[in-house]
């Protein structure tokens, strides 16, 4: 392909799949800090809300490795994309109509669940687009994250003005904006097949120390932002806060994270996979322990600006782990087990967070600071792998 015409393709994907990005980030910058206040308003008690935003992560244990199985079957990738989409609207429309507590649960489960599927398959979709352009990730991203703040300002101030029980249509209707992105999305090109000896099996992964250790690191620092994740805005309510400040909390947390995907294509070598992830983790360790100490509302804004290093710098080193290390046509496979391992640690700890904070409020966050430090010993151990096999 001519140069010119490769650039415009490529500027085409990155157009696509950044509306695509945007589209994801809006429907989750409403869903994630709101749906915990709309389930307390249909009467679920903190330990019920607990187990019902756990059960997803269970289920999607289950679902990710079908889905990441069609992704490395390259034409399948796209499809998979506009199915779990519809699905996940069609889950969260029947559950705007739901009132028993069960079938809340069972629907929730199974609507977050085909809506979570995104983001992995989005992740594979975007790297395999860009890396015929020699496009980076990060830079492409970033318009999910800078959606997500707006999402999360509106949705705010909808939250003073808009009955919670009525929280519901707002996810459907930022899923709708979904299923429109997908479809527009670009098909990516037919990738050249191999034999099937030339592809190594994926227990390959399994296999692999480093693999391993970074995937327990990532998992377990990605983890320790449950409580942030399920009860902060009920958290910040009790403080007495509105709803257009916790908008403007959320939204410096996903900023910061913007600044650094922006950057991401400038770092120093130095900042290797590894060397992001125990930034990430030292982040974390930081912006949850002085949570649970319970600290001035003026302090607020500063940790959360800490996200951009507790979930950015680590979901950064994570990809560029997974695009060094994964072999050949396994990539997506690589992207599905840690999927599935960052979603056992998210389901153990957002179960434990429903216990911890119906029991302690705020200072269960020193639970969360816990397990990062843990992801952060697993960080050092595979900073040491890396270390070894550069020498």
């Amino acid at each position: 392909m001519p140069s010119n015409l490769q650039e415009l393709a490529g500027t085409h994907f990155v157009r696509r799949m950044a509306l695509f990005y945007a589209s994801v980030f809006i429907a989750l910058g409403v869903h994630l800090p709101f749906l915990p206040v709309w389930l307390a308003a249909k009467d679920l008690d903190p330990q019920t809300i607990g187990v019902v935003l756990a059960m997803p992560m269970i289920l999607r244990l289950f679902a990710i490795p079908l889905a990441t199985r069609a992704a490395d079957r390259r034409g399948a990738l796209r499809t998979v994309i506009m199915a779990a989409t519809l699905a996940a609207l069609v889950g969260f429309a029947m559950l705007g109509v739901t009132a028993n507590p069960l079938a809340i649960a069972v629907l929730y489960a199974l609507a977050a669940t085909a809506f979570m599927l995104l983001f992995v398959l989005s992740d594979v979709y975007a790297l395999r687009g860009l890396a015929p352009h020699r496009r980076a990730y990060g830079p492409v991203r970033l318009w999910g994250s800078a959606a997500f703040i707006v999402a999360n300002l509106a949705a705010g101030y909808l939250l003073d003005v808009i009955a919670a029980r009525d929280l519901i249509w707002l996810i459907v209707g930022a899923v709708t904006i979904v299923l429109a992105a997908a479809w527009a999305l670009p098909p990516l090109g037919t990738r050249a097949s191999g034999s099937p000896s030339e592809t190594p099996p994926a227990r390959v992964l399994l296999r692999d120390p480093g693999f391993i250790a970074v995937a327990a690191a990532a998992s377990l620092i990605q983890g320790s932002h449950a409580l942030y994740y399920s009860f902060s805005t009920i958290d910040w309510q009790a403080a007495g806060f509105g709803g257009g400040t916790i908008g403007v909390l959320w939204a410096l947390g996903v900023l910061s994270e913007i600044v650094l995907f922006a950057l991401s294509a400038r770092l120093p070598a130095a900042f290797s996979p590894s060397v992001l992830i125990l930034i990430g983790g030292g982040g974390a360790l930081v912006r949850w322990t002085a949570m649970a100490l319970d600290p001035p509302g003026a302090l607020l804004p500063l940790l959360q600006c800490l996200h951009g290093l507790s979930f950015g710098a680590t979901h950064l080193g994570t990809l560029a782990f997974i695009g060094r290390a994964a072999p050949a046509g396994l990539a997506a496979t690589a992207q599905g087990y840690l999927a599935v391992s960052t979603g056992v640690a998210m389901a153990a700890s957002t179960g434990l967070s429903g216990l911890l904070y119906a029991r302690f409020g705020g200072a269960a966050y020193g639970a969360m600071a816990t397990i990062a430090a843990a992801g952060l010993v697993a960080a050092f151990a595979a900073h040491r792998m890396q270390m070894n096999e550069s020498r």
